[in-house]
Parts: C-alpha cells; structure tokens; sequence
C-alpha cells in the first residue's frame, strides 16, 4: 500500500483528532474483532481515547485475543467523539441500529474495509478489495503512519488476517500476506499458541451443531453446489450462539467437484442469513448476493433475507444455478 492522498488524510485526522469510537458489524468474525483491536490498541498507545463498539459484542470463541475485554456493546447513551471509524463493514447498516444510534453525534466518519461490495460511506474512505482482510489494510496504514504497534496490536492483525484468509490459505493471500505475517513472528507473535486458540478450541455443542447440519446436507447441480440449513429449533434444542457456525461452511466447500457452497440459517427475527462460498473466480458470489441485497467478494459473500428458509433457499439455489449452467456455455 502506497501513501495515497486518502492514507495521509486519515492520517492527519488522526494526528489532530484526541478521542475515536471504532466499529465492526453485526454477528463480528475474528477479521472484525481483530481489527478494531489492532487499531484502537495501536490508537492508545499514541495517547488517543478509544472506544471499541460492536453491536453484539464479544464473541465467546475471540475472547481468548489480548485487548478483547474492550470490546463493548452500545448502551444506549450518546458517544461523543471526534472521529467514528467503520472497520470491515461493507454497509453502514451492518453496524447495527443501536451503535448507529450512539454514534450519531459524531460527524465525521472513516470507513476502512476490503469489501468489493462498499460503496464509500464515510468522509474518508480506505477500501482495498484485493487485501485478504481488513487487518492488512490496517497494519500498512498502522507502519506507513509511524503509529506504534503494541502486542495486543499485532496480534489482532495476525487473528484478523489468518480467520479471513482461512489459515492462509484463500486465494486472495498474497506473497504481501506472509510477508506481513513473517513481520509480525519477528516481533514477538507466538504463531503455535494462537494457532491452538483459534482452531482447536471449540466448544463441544459446535460437533453437535456439525452433525446436525450434515443431517440437512444436498448436493445438486451434478455435484457442483453443496448446501445445508440451520433452523431455529436446531439452534434452541444444541444451545447453539452465532460464532459456533463460524468456518463450518469449509467442510462442505472442501467436497470434492463443488464449486459453491451454501449455508441457510434462520434468524429469531425470522430473517434468513445466507454464507456462501466458490471456488471459481467464474462463479462470483459477490453478484449473486447482490441480487439479494447482499454483498462481499467475489468468492465469498452473504445475505441477510426474508425468510421463510425453505422460500429463501429455493431462491438462491435458482440464481445459484443460473452461473453454474453459464460453465457449460
């Protein structure tokens, strides 16, 4: 990343700026978390007033992060600060009505994200779709700017960039990536620990949660689109909370011939939140969550729709489908 004129500004604005409340979306992912960490720990330690707000708060599965107990739910009172800064949120009403509401105050806003999807809703905007991640746009802006990197800093950049990338391995990771990361190992982050706290420290009703979604797997379209659904009644009867889903769409992204992957889960308000995964930069998720009112990239994208599931499922299947028959052509 080059010092472009949008990276000086900000800069400047957060030179001459003393207090920050920084966001994430709605149901936040380790990319999410581990930005607003990186930022505001990177933030602090330059003297400034940071608030870290999300809307659901903390997930239990990221609370092993160093910094994480900043991580605070909106209260309800006005949020007075100089500058709110949007973290890895490709539209401003992900932030969740209620943190929009505390922030309202605040005129100025910074809007830093790797979603193809963003449209530019902050005074500032820092939006790079070819990062990996939102973390590795923060950690260059975090060494161009000169602002210290702390541990707690440095360790959300490498939990951010590793969940989003899962484990390296997506092909936007870039020779960049590692790069970055060899910066971070060379500067104290234990690579063995944090791998063991981000992979292999799940709860047991996440197995529960598993089997039950293999119970629902289909796969159509001559073994190209692999779907499974969550239901309300599965959520209440395992106890299931929203980070236990987090990466499961992996396993069936991994069968063998599949080109896209699917997840349909039932939200209590009765909307349908859909996952969804290809792994053919001719198939572009992104477009087809956008016929939905979605967004993200092109190889991995949502949607947030109104149900019922069975409805919302036939839908997306059929436009799902739709690229898939485009292969043959």
């Amino acid at each position: 990343m080059s010092k472009t004129p949008v990276i000086a500004e900000i800069g400047q604005w957060l030179n001459d700026s003393e207090s920050f409340a920084l966001l994430s979306h709605v149901r936040p992912d380790g990319d999410a978390i581990g930005s607003q960490i990186a930022l505001g720990f990177a933030l602090m330690a330059a003297g400034k007033t940071v608030r870290l707000i999300n809307e659901d708060g903390l997930p239990e599965n990221l609370a092993f992060m160093a910094g994480s107990e900043k991580i605070e739910r909106p209260s309800g009172e006005p949020v007075e600060v100089d500058v709110v800064i949007a973290l890895d949120t490709a539209t401003q009403p992900r932030l969740g009505e209620r943190t929009l509401a505390a922030v309202a105050n605040c005129r100025r806003w910074i809007n830093i994200d790797h979603h193809k999807s963003n449209p530019g809703y902050g005074d500032l905007n820092l939006i790079d779709s070819s990062s990996p991640a939102t973390g590795q746009i923060l950690y260059s802006l975090i060494r161009e700017l000169g602002l210290p990197m702390p541990a707690e800093s440095r360790d959300a950049i490498y939990v951010a960039v590793s969940t989003d990338t899962g484990s390296w391995q997506y092909r936007g990771t870039t020779a960049e990536t590692y790069e970055m990361a060899a910066d971070l190992v060379r500067g104290g982050t234990e690579v063995g620990p944090l791998n063991a706290l981000i992979y292999d420290n799940h709860p047991m009703r996440r197995v529960e949660l598993m089997r039950a979604l293999l119970n629902t797997l289909e796969v159509s379209s001559a073994g190209r689109l692999a779907h499974w659904k969550l239901d309300q009644a599965t959520v209440s009867r395992l106890g299931v909370k929203p980070e236990d889903s987090e990466g499961l769409i992996d396993i069936i992204r991994a069968i063998q011939g599949v080109i896209v992957a699917v997840f349909f889960e039932e939200l209590p308000d009765g909307k349908i939140r859909v996952s969804m995964r290809s792994k053919d930069p001719r198939v572009d998720a992104c477009k087809v969550c956008m016929l939905f009112g979605g967004g993200g990239h092109s190889l991995a994208a949502g949607i947030r729709m109104s149900g019922p599931l069975a409805d919302a499922q036939s839908r997306v299947i059929e436009a799902i489908e739709a690229e898939l028959a485009t292969l043959n052509d």
